[in-house]
């Protein structure tokens, strides 16, 4: 059996190059997504050396993208989808139409035919679900009003280039310009009797096969779906459960793309929002977390394969103004278009930060353009340059962002001291510059506890600590638990406790101590060590779920760890005691309980 088979290189050196480029880009304080990059470029034709196979690596990233869409429908219930279909169904409708027209306007310039230079616009309007998501996962936004609004305008935006990739052939074969397939649909029901459906008997054929699929995905669907996992987590295998949430994410992606024109993203987002009703989906989502990560890495590369770096040589003015369209025109007009419906100055600067890039559907319409023979292969060869050049610059955008906020919060309510209204206009204006709920404004506590997280074990230890009148703050980013506790009287900073800015606002150099609820280790270790640098007398305790998370957490500065499942062990094994021997509690190797503190202060504490 022969080992040098295209499939495998293609993983081996996509994944093997990524993970190399990736840390080093890491290690220069950049995003990793960046050496994904640079690694599909060093695979890629257009430079020396190896090179992936070009049909494989886009297919595997689509596996990617079906996953990560299916991860974030986990997520993302029909009532979340709904709660923003008002600003995110207008918002998309009007920045997609903004960013087209300027698109067209460039290829009209450059002398591309109309078809070509709508092509070209539509490319430029649509955002990466892929680079959306994890730049909102990153910063943990996607349960956020803000990351609610940023994933329903993408799936608004989706929608319509699914739209746009059935009208597109029609429209050439009408006008003329290109070289393009009638709709198969349409081409049957002319063909059996004799109808002529024209652009618009297309539009209607493409609406009523979205929404047929999304009726049976809703009616169906959501019986189904969650029906057959829990017959599967019954059996007790977990190898078939995991196997299960992959063929529901691949197969209703497939078959939607298959039978109803939908795109595969949108037919994996339906499959797991239909789930997320289940109590399985926090579940399923673990599972499919592994292969979603892998595969979304593949996507990267194979964008980066697609780059041909002479470009930046021959095109260097068309190059720019490409960028200037993704990067300051749609981000521009989705900011004031997110003001325009009065929402907060932070959702605004997040919205127009996520949209500030094109990826996956702008290569699939840069593909269709070329193929009809509307689009010329210099249009493809701008888009895939600004889809890169955009995915790199996409992180400077959101740190931008962030720094701007403060400043131009600051000028609104400078702006609102110096209006010489009436007393009780002024107050009312006041009012409306106060901060909505996804605000954060330093605490005044001091001497407190500091609380990360509000899930099963922080509520817990909120509670405890809430009925004990000790003094404390909850750092949670859901804006539902966020909700809960405000409704509590309890104070809560919105935001990630990885991010240095929150922990200030907490007053982490005046608390007593901080307790780690979450359970992600590798941020949790963060925590700790920015707790412990900042704050050398405070008390730090986490959870773990392993003997080498308790380890890594105690390096990493924690006073105490806490491992669940040693917890849940020894309380068995004191009440079967009890019962069967009416001894003293089982002790471990760690002590009589699950609390192990470190052996040695950290470095820094007397």
């Amino acid at each position: 059996m022969p080992h040098d088979t295209p499939l495998i290189s293609t993983i081996v050196g996509g994944l093997v190059l990524a993970f190399i480029f990736g840390a080093f880009a890491h290690r220069l304080r950049m995003p990793p997504l960046v050496g994904y990059l640079i690694a599909g470029v060093l695979v890629g034709p257009h430079t020396p050396g190896y090179v992936a196979d070009q049909n494989l690596a886009p297919e595997l990233a689509e596996i990617g993208v079906i996953l990560l869409m299916f991860g974030v429908g986990l997520h993302f219930s029909l009532k979340d989808l709904l709660s923003v279909r008002g600003i995110a169904v207008p918002g998309a409708i009007v920045q997609i139409a903004f960013a087209t027209l300027l698109g067209w306007g460039l290829g009209a310039f450059m002398g591309w035919s109309t078809g070509g230079s709508l092509v070209f616009g539509l490319a430029l309007s649509v955002a990466s679900t892929v680079v959306l998501l994890k730049a909102l996962q990153e910063r943990r936004l996607v349960e956020t009003e803000r990351g609610r609004i940023a994933v329903g305008w993408l799936i608004v935006e989706d929608l319509a280039m699914v739209l746009a990739l059935v009208l597109i052939p029609a429209a050439a074969s009408i006008g003329g310009e290109g070289h393009a397939p009638i709709e198969p649909l349409s081409a049957g029901l002319s063909s059996l009797f004799g109808l002529d459906l024209g652009i618009g008997g297309m539009i209607a054929m493409t609406l009523v096969k979205v929404a047929l699929f999304v009726a049976l995905m809703l009616v169906f669907g959501r019986k189904l779906i969650p029906w057959t996992m829990h017959r599967i987590a019954h059996t007790g295998s977990r190898e078939l459960f995991r196997l299960g949430v992959l063929a529901i994410a691949l197969g209703v992606a497939f078959g939607a793309a298959k039978l109803f024109g939908v795109s595969l993203a949108l037919g994996a987002f339906f499959a797991g929002m239909v789930l997320a009703e289940s109590e399985l989906s926090h579940r399923a989502a673990q599972e499919s977390l592994p292969l979603r990560d892998a595969f979304a890495v593949l996507f990267f590369v194979s964008v980066g394969m697609l780059f041909d770096p002479n470009i930046l040589i021959d095109k260097p003015l068309p190059i720019l103004a490409t960028i200037f369209i993704i990067v300051i025109g749609k981000s521009v007009a989705a900011f004031l278009i997110v003001l325009a419906f009065k929402k907060p100055l932070g959702t605004a600067l997040t919205i127009s930060a996520s949209l500030g890039q094109i990826g996956e559907f702008s290569f699939i319409l840069a593909a269709l353009g070329v193929e009809l023979g509307l689009l010329p292969e210099e249009g493809r060869d701008l888009i895939l340059a600004g889809a890169i050049i955009s995915i790199i610059l996409n992180p400077l955008l959101f740190f931008l962002c962030d720094r701007m906020r403060p400043l131009l919060d600051g000028a609104k309510r400078e702006d609102v001291v110096a209006d010489p209204a009436p007393a009780a206009d002024a107050i009312a204006a006041q009012e409306e510059m106060l901060p909505e709920d996804d605000e954060v404004h330093p605490t005044a506590l001091s001497g407190h506890a500091i609380l990360v997280g509000y899930g099963r074990v922080g509520s817990i230890v909120g509670q405890n600590l809430k009925s004990s009148a000790t003094p404390f703050l909850v750092i949670e980013d859901s804006d539902k638990r966020i909700g809960e506790l405000k409704a509590q009287g309890i104070e809560t900073l919105s935001g990630n406790a990885v991010m240095r800015e929150t922990l200030d606002l907490a007053n982490l150099s005046g608390a007593r101590s901080i307790a780690i609820a979450i359970p992600n280790a590798f941020e949790a270790c963060r925590i700790a060590e920015q707790a412990r640098s900042v704050n050398p007398s405070i008390l730090i305790v986490a959870r773990a779920h392993s003997d080498a998370e308790v380890d890594e957490l105690k390096q990493y500065g924690a006073d105490t760890v806490i491992m669940g499942e040693r917890e849940i062990a020894l309380g068995m094994v004191d009440r079967l005691a009890q019962v069967h021997h009416e001894s003293v509690p089982y002790e471990d190797g760690h002590g009589p309980d699950t609390i192990m503190p470190t052996d040695d202060p950290p470095p820094g504490r007397e």
